[in-house]
């Protein structure tokens, strides 16, 4: 490995972040092994884990994803540091496609929960509010999958077919819950 590694690609895929060599060989690696410890620890600790029960083999598929995903960005990193020469950008997208999809396929599954899910304080206070707000942002999260995967199509341009919808399909979900919130109140 060189003694500064590429470790940040911008928009169009060039490398505009550097690190040591030993922070470029075992940063991610170490965060592996964090994120997989925390996303073990994270049900054992949720006052509502009993709920987290019902949906555990979708939330251990995620990890497994997860994982799969920083170790696929480890790889490339490692090919790119020895030498070999590819655009980022085509090969990020699949792979957060993936991720987003799956996300899709969870949201779709878990239960009130405190640490899983689209946690507001609206989610959090109302399984109704949060059945509906789960129910909608999975189907967001799927449809995002698909654009993101297309972005794979666009070069240079794929990173706003990544950031765009995401950060959509991460604003929505909270401001209906407000709203379907707002809506059950009213109703009572």
């Amino acid at each position: 490995m060189p003694e500064r590694m590429a470790s940040h690609w911008n928009g169009r895929g060039q490398v505009n972040g550097y690190m040591p060599k030993f922070w470029g060989s075992f940063l991610l690696p170490f965060m592996l092994i964090g994120l997989f410890l925390l996303f073990i620890f994270v049900p054992k600790i949720d006052p509502l884990k009993e709920n987290i029960e019902k949906f555990r083999k979708y939330y251990e598929t995620f990890i497994i994803i997860i994982l799969f995903f920083l170790f696929y960005i480890y790889l490339l990193t490692v090919f790119w540091n020895l030498g070999y020469r590819f655009n980022m950008n085509l090969f990020f997208p699949p792979a957060i496609a993936v991720i987003f999809y799956y996300a899709g396929v969870l949201l779709g599954k878990t239960k009130r929960n405190w640490f899983i899910g689209i946690r507001t304080p609206w989610t959090l206070s109302s399984d109704v509010v949060w059945e509906k707000t789960h129910r909608i942002g999975s189907k967001l999260f799927k449809i995002v999958a698909i654009i993101v995967f297309f972005g794979f199509f666009f070069g240079e341009y794929a990173i706003y077919f990544v950031l765009v919808p995401i950060i959509l399909a991460a604003i929505y979900p909270v401001v209906y819950s407000y709203f379907e919130y707002k809506k059950e109140i009213k109703n009572k």
